[in-house]
């Protein structure tokens, strides 16, 4: 090849890296987020990957959001795809607290910060790689479920739990709920604790599983709204609608809903708006060298009838 020819073949070489560059990503772009969580098809995490990618693009960076569809297996090969394409950061909801881990440590090997949103990362190895949480006081909200449950029963009769134990968001829910009837010497009795895992159907199915074992129960707390109202189906089936409170957690559009045509009781209100942009902040600023905490915790609040009759939101379908 003369020179001629192997200069043009050069110019063309890198036009063509130029060009292939610029479809990657966006010409003002400054980068790309991979964002994956436990299920886009559920409306918390679709209005929270909506909003960091609102909050995301005033900083100039896009955000690709992909659904792990509760496989812990599928959200780690995400969390690898994220590492070989070079995103700047990830931003983790895991399907399941420990298996994660497994695409933490792969992303900080490749020195990609990962945060993560709602739920927390317990493997003990990568727990402390990631740079910082931003999540609902699961705790505390846990903790409002168990002052429902005691006001509405009257402190008295066998109760049940519809739990998640794969997920420490949900296990916070139920720590909160039990302390705060320890610590106020609460004369309820957990009679039982099943894993609804977080859908409709399974709390369906668990729910008439406890209504069976124990027909005696007077209240039920699920540690989301889409799993009490599973539970609220079984016990309206049982004909024990008014023996059976029911109080979930979230107060969702569906769980406000509920509230207000008094199905639930309460549904302690998580605030995702509030997480997503915190966790876009906390990118921000890392990226910028500030300090990050390491967990930032949002306060719940109750969600009673009498929120929700005058509550816009509810009306429009909307967290």
């Amino acid at each position: 090849m003369n020179r001629r020819n192997l200069f043009g073949a050069c110019v063309l070489g890198i036009v063509l890296a130029v060009f292939a560059s610029s479809c990657s990503k966006k010409p003002d772009s400054k980068g790309k987020i991979g964002v994956t969580c436990m299920d886009l098809t559920n409306p918390f995490f679709k209005l929270i990957a909506n909003v960091m990618q609102e909050e995301a693009a005033k900083h100039g960076y896009e955000i690709v959001a992909l659904s792990g569809e509760l496989d812990p297996a599928k959200q780690n090969n995400q969390l690898s795809d994220f590492v070989a394409q070079g995103y700047d950061a990830i931003f983790l909801n895991p399907v399941d607290s420990k298996a994660a881990g497994e695409g933490v440590k792969k992303a900080h090997e490749a020195g990609i910060p990962v945060f993560t949103y709602d739920v927390q990362v317990t493997d003990e190895e990568a727990k402390d790689l990631i740079v910082s949480h931003i999540g609902s006081d699961n705790y505390q909200g846990g903790r409002l479920a168990g002052e429902s449950m005691m006001k509405v029963t009257g402190d008295k009769g066998p109760i049940a739990i519809i739990t998640y134990p794969e997920v420490t968001s949900c296990i916070l829910r139920v720590d909160g709920f039990k302390d705060y009837l320890k610590e106020h010497n609460s004369k309820l009795e957990i009679v039982t604790e099943l894993s609804g895992k977080g859908n409709r159907s399974d709390g369906y199915s668990v729910a008439t599983e406890i209504l069976t074992a124990h027909p005696d129960i007077v209240g039920i707390f699920a540690i989301n709204d889409p799993s009490g109202l599973g539970a609220y189906s079984a016990v309206l089936r049982s004909g024990k609608g008014e023996q059976v409170t029911m109080i979930a957690f979230d107060a969702s559009p569906a769980g406000k809903q509920a509230v207000f045509e008094k199905k639930l009781y309460d549904s302690p209100q998580q605030f995702p708006r509030k997480m997503a942009k915190g966790t876009v902040e906390a990118f921000i600023k890392y990226m910028n060298g500030e300090d990050v905490p390491k967990k930032s915790f949002i306060q719940c609040a109750h969600y009673y009838y009498e929120d929700s009759v005058s509550d816009k939101s509810r009306v429009a379908e909307q967290w």
